[in-house]
């Protein structure tokens, strides 16, 4: 089974896998060896994304992604008291709200571990390999884990059906892992922006930039800080843009969503987190054989189970 890469953003992640998008282009990269979720959803920022995660990232789930990309701030960084006002979260609330993210991330990681140790653990008393009659032990230290999140005001949903979940030996089959990257939003091109307004909108376009390249730095600044504190990978996109001359035009469209030189410079930090990390696609598996491995003659010697 192929594992997962969940891409959970805004607008510039829902756009993703467009003609030349990062995402796309991503998924190419991974053809056949991981699948690409895409889980971008235009003008929301941290606030509401939150109300998303235990619909998208289910605590107690036997696969969890292999990776999921975190590309939230362009909304946040809306200012009070402009056009976008009501997207607005304020820096703080920004830097709790990814945290609260990457906490259920975690939590989710730690779940699936649990599920995978007891799935080890249960084989080799099955196979007599150690002397044990049950799982109670790791049993009340899941107790204990799901007493301490509650408590922590993070909901485990049908915590006590993880527990019973473990405790009865039903496991995934692969060793669950997570990586975790924490992307900024990208600069802004306020005259950009009001270029895109007064196209769109007329007479009735914003005489003010909704957002600015400086706010949102704070914004990226903040991300970027925050992933160091939990220990996550993160790409500063808003300070590798503004490196290239000219950067306004040649990456923003409208002053914030991305050309498809844009799109080229998001694709190309992803992947070499990824490479810098584990999750190098050259070096991962196909799912199945590739077509160079079969025997016309003998083409099922080929087709052996996978655990990716």
């Amino acid at each position: 089974m192929r594992p997962d890469i969940v891409l959970f953003g805004d607008s510039i992640t829902q756009e993703s896998f467009r003609s030349g998008g990062w995402g796309a282009s991503l998924a190419d990269a991974y053809s056949r060896k991981a699948d690409v979720v895409l889980r971008g959803y235009g003008g929301y920022n941290t606030r509401w994304a939150l109300f998303l995660l235990h619909h998208l990232f289910p605590l107690g789930s036997t696969k969890p992604p292999v990776a999921t990309t975190i590309f939230f701030g362009a909304n946040d960084a809306a200012l009070a008291g402009r056009t976008s006002e009501r997207q607005h979260v304020p820096v703080e609330e920004y830097k709790e709200n990814l945290r609260k993210i990457v906490r259920h991330l975690k939590v989710n990681f730690f779940i699936s571990s649990l599920y995978f140790l007891s799935n080890q653990l249960s084989r080799a008393v099955h196979n007599s390999r150690f002397n044990l009659t049950d799982l109670s032990n790791k049993a009340q230290a899941a107790n204990k884990f799901v007493e301490n999140h509650n408590n922590n005001g993070i909901e485990l949903t049908n915590g006590r059906a993880v527990v019973n979940e473990i405790t009865s030996g039903r496991a995934t089959e692969c060793s669950p892992t997570m990586l975790i990257v924490l992307i900024t939003p990208p600069p802004i091109n306020e005259e950009g922006r009001m270029e895109y307004a007064r196209e769109t909108y007329g007479e009735k376009a914003m005489t003010l930039p909704e957002r600015t390249n400086e706010t949102t730095g704070v914004y990226a600044k903040g991300c970027v800080e925050l992933a160091g504190e939990l220990g996550v990978r993160s790409i500063n996109l808003w300070s590798k843009m503004q490196e290239t001359d000219g950067w306004q035009k040649k990456y923003l469209r409208d002053g914030l969503h991305l050309t498809a030189e844009g799109n080229a410079v998001v694709f190309e930090e992803v992947v070499n987190v990824f490479k810098e990390a584990w999750l190098d696609a050259s070096e991962m598996p196909y799912d199945f054989p590739h077509h160079s491995e079969i025997d016309g003659k003998n083409p099922e010697k080929a087709f052996q189970q996978k655990c990716l």
